[in-house]
This record gives C-alpha cells, sequence and structure tokens, in this order.
C-alpha cells in the first residue's frame, strides 16, 4: 500500500525527448533541396547533349566515310537529324586513325549560369570507341 501511495501521491513522471524538425531545420533542408534541383536541372539538358554527341560520334567513325571531309560532314548530317546537339560541329573534331581504325575526338566547354553572377563550367571531353 505503501508503493501505490507513493506513486500516486507526487512523483513526476519525465516526459520523452520530443523529436521532430524544427522551423530552421526544415527551412535549411528545403534550401539545400533547392540548390540541389536548381543544378540539377541545369546540368540534365547537357548531358542529354554529351551522350548525344557521343552516340552520334561512335556512328560516324564507323560508318562515316573514310577521310576527314567525310567523317565531319557525316557529323553534320547527323548534327542536323538530332536536334540537341549545338555545342560542337564537324570542323570542332579531331579525327585520327589508329592501329587501322578511324578515331574521333571531341571536347568542348559548357558554362551554364545558376544564379546572377555564379556560373557552373563542365568540361566534356569524350572519343569514338
Amino acid at each position: 500500500m505503501a508503493f501505490a501511495a507513493s506513486a500516486t501521491s507526487g512523483a513526476v513522471r519525465a516526459r520523452p525527448a520530443q523529436r521532430g524538425v524544427t522551423l530552421i531545420g526544415l527551412l535549411f533542408w528545403a534550401i539545400i533541396i533547392a540548390c540541389v534541383a536548381l543544378v540539377g536541372l541545369k546540368v540534365l539538358p547537357t548531358l542529354n547533349e554529351y551522350f548525344t554527341i557521343q552516340r552520334a560520334v561512335n556512328k560516324v567513325a564507323k560508318e562515316g566515310g573514310s577521310t576527314v571531309p567525310e567523317i565531319r560532314a557525316a557529323f553534320d548530317r547527323q548534327k542536323d537529324i538530332e536536334y540537341s546537339i549545338s555545342s560542337i560541329s564537324g570542323k570542332d573534331l579531331e579525327i585520327t586513325k589508329e592501329n587501322e581504325k578511324v578515331v574521333v575526338k571531341f571536347a568542348y566547354d559548357k558554362e551554364l549560369e545558376l544564379i546572377q553572377p555564379v556560373f557552373l563550367l563542365i568540361k566534356y571531353r569524350g572519343h569514338s570507341q
């Protein structure tokens, strides 16, 4: 009986610690997610262009021709078909022959404006397989 009386008479129960996200924490994570989304939305089209250029270069290296002007002309025709290629043209390609195989190399820079005056510079490089 003494035990029951002491439990109800004045014992204060400890509250469990509250857990959750504060308003400042929520704003912090919202800003971080917004910045990552901004960069992602700006970079994804340039990645798509890079992979399109890579496919075009591979196709031209295999089927484009045997001389440098023929390969450049074939790339320009491929560029006209693929509407997403705007960063390079046939004259920007470096065309060599290694082990009796045509190798087409390309390199270009893409500058993206994130928020004035902050820019992101991406350097793309690739070659045919």
